[in-house]
């Protein structure tokens, strides 16, 4: 009980002010968070509507079975440097407004939430959006790079070793909070903490078809180049 006292107290003693600015970012990330480039990038190569195809995703891995590396790779980089513009200018706000240090990293949180929101549920694609790995990247590489570079080598070394992106993307999730805890710290920066295991539990859930096709054995691996299952 006593934590949830202290964030009740947390709240309650932020200013009016605080709260409006942090409303203001928070839209203006979902926003950017809501431009999905599988969808953008596939209409700029003419490529097939990634959401029509594959797994129905708008995402960098079914982009990929178009057979369009350079497209995939231009969606990868996209949706990850979304996620990490939308933290970067949140750390400048909070430093050019001299914001409490835990204040301040409260307010970035929210904001990595809501980039990453806005991708997953895009107001303008009908909220219908991707699984948020590269934008989750993204975020966490911004919030600190130690803690982005290691999920990132998480993804790269298991999806080398295992061949599945989706089981790639589950274990990061899975470590990503124990990196965060490790790197950042609870005490000093819980609101990125709490944030990184936000992010873990929406991928796990996104992926939850994904879990019943690796356990039925029926996933495609990267680069299998199918469009339909």
């Amino acid at each position: 009980m006593s934590y949830f006292s202290s964030v009740g107290a947390f709240i309650a003693a932020a200013p009016h002010a605080y709260w409006l600015s942090c409303l203001v970012m928070v839209l203006l990330a979902y926003v950017l968070g809501s431009v999905s480039f599988a969808v953008v990038v596939s209409s700029v190569f003419q490529l097939s509507d990634p959401r029509t195809y594959g797994s129905k995703n708008p995402g960098a891995t079914n982009v990929l079975r178009n057979g369009h590396k350079l497209a995939a790779a231009f969606t990868l980089l996209g949706d990850a440097c979304k996620g990490a513009l939308a933290v970067i200018l949140a750390f400048m706000w909070v430093r050019h407004r001299g914001w409490d240090e835990v204040y301040g990293l409260f307010a970035v949180a929210l904001v990595g939430y809501a980039v990453f929101l806005g991708h997953l549920f895009p107001v303008f694609f009908r909220f219908q959006g991707g699984k948020g790995v590269a934008t989750a990247a993204g975020v966490l590489w911004a919030f600190y790079p130690l803690l982005g570079l290691s999920a990132s080598l998480t993804w790269l070394a298991a999806a080398a070793l295992l061949g599945y992106s989706s089981l790639a993307a589950l274990l990061s999730a899975f470590l990503a909070p124990i990196y965060a805890f490790y790197f950042l710290g609870w005490a000093k920066a819980w609101p990125l903490v709490a944030c990184t295991v936000l992010l873990s539990l929406w991928l796990v859930y996104r992926h939850r078809h994904n879990i019943s096709r690796l356990i039925n054995k029926q996933e495609e691996r990267i680069g299998s180049g199918r469009k339909g299952y």
